[in-house]
């Protein structure tokens, strides 16, 4: 295990986080690189022997160093936005092996996309079509292109991270797909590539995500018959992890049906996995500053916020609390409420939960590696926490803890 206790206190493989506290402080995001490796390999081994392509999304944990181990690896990558891809390139990663997504793409995010050397941007929106096509002509381009398709599958997910349906904003209706292709054929500033869907995350069995790849083929082959030969299919990601006492299904598995349903084509295999290759490679390490009882609930007051972690109020997300220090046999324990600082009542990062707890103990909010960092905020001007990446023995620091006039220093008094 890549986070296990040692004499007592919880390391991160032979780092204990009591000594990365006293070098870096908290509250601190902590990656193990081991645990990263495998999650990235176990895609690796499940597509052994198919040509293919794993891009991992960049949205779920975008600092430079795990993107440039993942790069190292051979990973390509999924981005949304301009930024990202600036992340990606940054870190090492190919413009070549990455894949553009997402529905709101401003015209210079294409245009610096193309200059790049983008793999495929995934249209979104006829709208978005017509975009490319007059951006690409512009600069004398055919810009890579593929459409994402919703094929209107329930991923039986959380609403908010379900994205498959017809009412989603992502994508376009599978009822328009032909249409799409055949118009996209026919324009100058475009070649079509590539088809791709992304049904939504936390993924717990393979039958919707098989059944969407299913229905995906089903349009690739239409598509043939009339004469669009496409060159890669995107599986999409989504595949989700062990939180609490989930038992999601093995990556293989998920990987393994969508072969099944691509045969013998000869289209490359494309899968966008984020949360299921850096989910469980992090925890949120933070400081107890306050016990409160209450007559109705207890609370632990710790240094992180929803401002660091908002997974827990925006989604009803549960992560498990680990005390980094293994308690004393026999010491007292209650049932809590893990809050932060912040001045909202949606301020929490875990509830009833049952403790041996004192001031100034440390607690590990785990698996917290994706969707963590990525999506804190400076609410209540709070600097944004340090990131560090564990490799065997060793530690290091790769995003420093902001400073507070780091919050403002782009901020000017008028006059």
């Amino acid at each position: 295990m890549t986070f296990a206790y040692r004499n007592g206190v919880l390391c991160a493989e032979q780092v204990p986080l009591e000594d990365i506290v006293r070098r870096f402080g908290t509250p601190c995001y902590v990656y193990s690189s081991a645990a990263i490796e495998n999650g990235y390999r176990e895609f690796e081994r499940a597509l052994r022997g198919r040509e293919a392509l794993v891009c991992y999304s960049v949205k779920a944990n975008s600092n430079l160093a795990v993107l440039a181990l993942l790069a190292r690896l051979g990973a390509g990558f999924d981005i949304v936005s301009g930024g990202e891809l600036a992340r990606v390139l940054a870190a090492g990663g190919a413009a070549g092996k990455t894949l553009f997504s997402g529905v709101g793409k401003s015209e210079a995010e294409i245009e610096i996309a193309l200059s790049k050397g983008i793999a495929c941007i995934n249209l979104e929106s006829e709208a978005e079509l017509d975009r490319v096509d007059a951006i690409a002509r512009r600069g004398g381009r055919r810009a890579p292109v593929a459409f994402r398709v919703n094929p209107d599958i329930d991923a039986r997910t959380h609403p908010y991270i379900s994205t498959g349906l017809r009412e989603s904003k992502f994508g376009v209706a599978h009822d328009d797909a032909e249409r799409l292709y055949a118009r996209a054929a026919a324009l100058p500033g475009v070649e079509v590539i590539g088809i791709g869907c992304h049904i939504g995350s936390l993924l717990a069995e393979a039958a919707p995500f098989v059944a969407a790849a299913q229905r995906l083929i089903a349009l690739v082959d239409r598509l043939e018959a009339a004469g669009i030969v496409l060159k890669h299919v995107d599986f999409g990601g989504g595949i989700g992890i062990r939180y609490k006492d989930e038992a999601p299904q093995p990556i293989g598995t998920f990987v393994a049906g969508a072969l099944a349903a691509l045969g013998k084509r000869k289209q490359l295999a494309v899968f966008d996995p984020g949360r299921s290759v850096v989910g469980n490679a992090g925890v949120l390490v933070t400081r107890v500053e306050y016990l409160k009882p209450g007559a109705s609930r207890n609370f632990v007051v710790v240094d992180a916020a929803m401002n660091d972690l908002i997974r827990p109020p925006l989604y009803g997300a549960w992560h498990d609390v680990q005390p980094v220090r293994e308690a004393e046999s026999g010491a007292p324990q209650r049932v809590y409420d893990v809050v932060g600082p912040v001045c909202e009542s949606a301020d929490f990062l875990a509830k009833d939960r049952r403790l041996a707890v004192r001031a100034g103990d440390l607690l590990a909010i785990m698996s917290t590696g994706a969707y963590g960092m990525a999506m804190s905020s400076n609410y209540n001007s709070r600097p944004r926490a340090a990131e560090v990446l564990v490799r065997e023995d060793r530690a290091h620091l790769v995003r420093s803890r902001e400073t507070v006039e780091q919050l403002f220093a782009l901020e000017r008094l008028p006059g």
